[in-house]
């Protein structure tokens, strides 16, 4: 239940303090003082998006706080708890500001949380209606959405998502194997001839660079041979051999080093480039006797090469991405001969989850059928309390091709709002106010099932007065019985019936201001009477008020010794 909601610097209010009762709470005044701006600084706290236009002009921000009592509501209580929220006594705050540059921030008890929780949490809190909102029951996913509310199916209708939403899973499973396999079977003869190709050619990471090293020596064996051989005469057999001279060198130290031992490091440093030119002269000699041409060798390598340069040319651009087309394609095939075994397997996985989509759906509809009727009747009943008489309210349920995530039917409600037309879908016949009131009475029915602890009602009253006004008038307060009410009106009839009347006035600062103040007792008269449009001095226009009242009061005992009895 809201027990208090204080807005600041919000449009034309500067400062207002609402303190709300429980029971059927009324908020009247003049056009133009900001009744509207009351509903909509609470559509603002629960989260509706906004703008710095609700700002009030000379302020830097608007400001917007809720005192909330839901120690009777264990759902919400534990959905705070699952945030990190604390609501200690099972008082909430919900404050949310908006700056002039539009930046919004909201909190919790104090706790900072963001816009999608402040709105999650709202929806549990209150639910706002005006002409808008009662425009969203002419959707037909709208209508669905009260007929399961009033059947208490929201379990029912989330197994059957649930439901939907795994047969959905397997038949995409279904179709993606069978995709894939029939790519296989289209491009099977090219696969088996890619496997043989590269299987039979043992590619391996690296060949080439070997082959083209092994090639150039081949190729070039003569042009080897000559510079080995010029190598080594320079190093042993030539007049000027690098080995006799480095063996002159060492001779020439040794006898040195004999008078300057300092120089036994430069005989070791010698006789280990002595030791190594002889070593490089033995491998430059073997290799020269191992260099022997070998055309048929060569006609073999550069055969090979062209073989994997083919297939590089073919299939893709280095070895290893050779290798992986193998496997890839290894992998397509074995699809293709896995796939009917995998898709039997398949296939029976979606004939069970279509099997328990249908018991679900099956569930749904039958509580679906059982709650249109009585919701229509119900619905029905009330129409002529709010000034339908002869009106008639329908649901029908109308059998899908197919079971969708919401179930196996949709729903029409359908109206005839004269005595003698026939029953028609509601956007064919309903105007803005009898749209409201018909709302009204689904509300009214689904009083006793609905959780959601305050409701709003702005506008409720359009196209109507006189007698149907204080029948609306009742059935709020009826609806009072379960749920704290505020309604937005401009109607005596209809604000007479609550228990608890606030006033929006205007201020009279240079900045357009708004008050927001309680009336009881003659103040509530005075108001009442203006609201007939009468003199509020008047004793015609008061004593018409009071009459109201007191009939008011006297529907209450009635009402208390109907349901004592």
């Amino acid at each position: 239940m809201l027990s208090e909601l204080r807005i600041r610097n919000l449009a034309v209010i500067e400062s207002a303090t609402l303190r709300l009762a429980p029971g059927f709470n009324v908020l009247s005044g003049e056009t133009g003082a900001g009744k509207s701006l009351v509903v909509g600084a609470l559509a603002f706290l629960l989260g509706e998006r906004s703008s710095s236009d609700l700002v009030r002009p000379g302020s830097d921000r608007a400001q917007v706080e809720g005192t909330f009592d839901c120690s009777s509501r264990r759902d919400i209580l534990e959905r705070l708890a699952a945030s990190g929220i604390d609501a200690p006594d099972g008082l909430l705050v919900l404050r949310r500001e908006i700056s002039e540059s539009g930046k919004s921030r909201s909190w919790i008890n104090d706790a900072s949380v963001t816009a999608a929780t402040l709105s999650a949490i709202g929806r549990l809190l209150a639910d706002l209606h005006g002409q808008h909102e009662a425009q969203t029951l002419l959707r037909e996913e709208v209508q669905l959405e009260v007929l399961d509310r009033y059947a208490g199916a929201g379990e029912a209708r989330a197994a059957v998502g649930q439901a939907y939403k795994r047969w959905r899973e397997v038949l995409e499973a279904v179709q993606a194997l069978t995709e894939r396999r029939d790519r296989a079977a289209e491009r099977a003869d090219f696969l088996r001839h890619l496997v043989r190709e590269l299987t039979a050619a043992r590619i391996r990471v690296g060949e080439l660079d070997e082959l083209d090293a092994e090639i150039r020596r081949l190729a070039h064996v003569e042009s080897l041979r000559e510079s080995v051989g010029e190598a080594l005469q320079q190093l042993d057999t030539g007049p000027a051999a690098a080995l006799q001279a480095l063996a002159a060198a060492r001779r020439a130290l040794l006898s040195a080093r004999r008078l300057d031992g300092s120089l036994g490091e430069a005989v070791d440093s010698l006789e280990s480039i002595l030791a190594g030119t002889a070593d490089l002269v033995l491998a430059l000699e073997k290799y020269s006797v191992e260099l022997e041409s070998d055309p048929q060798r060569l006609a073999e390598l550069e055969s090979r090469r062209a073989t994997l340069h083919e297939l590089l040319r073919k299939y893709g651009g280095s070895e290893a991405a050779l290798l992986d087309r193998l496997r890839q394609a290894e992998s397509e095939l074995a699809v293709l001969d896995a796939a009917p075994l995998d898709l039997r397997a398949l296939e029976g996985e979606v004939q069970r989850a279509r099997q328990d989509l249908e018991n679900v759906a099956s569930r749904l509809s039958e509580l679906r059928a059982r709650a249109a009727t009585e919701l229509a009747g119900r619905v029905e009943a009330l129409l002529p309390q709010l000034g339908l008489p002869g009106g008639r309210f329908s649901v029908v349920l109308e059998p899908r091709v197919e079971i969708c995530a919401d179930g196996a039917e949709a729903v029409r409600f359908l109206v005839s709002l004269n005595a003698g037309h026939d029953l028609r879908p509601l956007a064919r016949v309903a105007s803005g106010g009898e749209l409201s009131r018909l709302m009204l009475a689904i509300k009214t029915v689904l009083a006793a099932a609905d959780q959601i602890p305050t409701l709003v009602f702005d506008e409720v009253d359009v196209g109507i007065g006189g007698t149907v006004a204080l029948r609306v008038g009742d059935a709020l307060r009826s609806l009072a019985d379960h749920h704290q009410i505020l309604v937005i009106t401009h109607l005596a009839q209809i604000a007479s019936r609550a228990h608890h009347h606030l006033v929006v006035s205007k201020g009279g600062a240079a900045v357009t201001s708004a008050d927001v103040r309680p009336v009881t007792g003659e103040e509530r008269v005075a108001e009442l009477a203006r609201m007939l449009g009468g003199d509020p001095e008047s004793d015609t226009s008061r004593a018409h008020a009071r009459e109201l009242l007191q009939r008011a009061t006297s529907e209450k005992r009635r009402g208390t010794r109907r349901r004592s009895a």
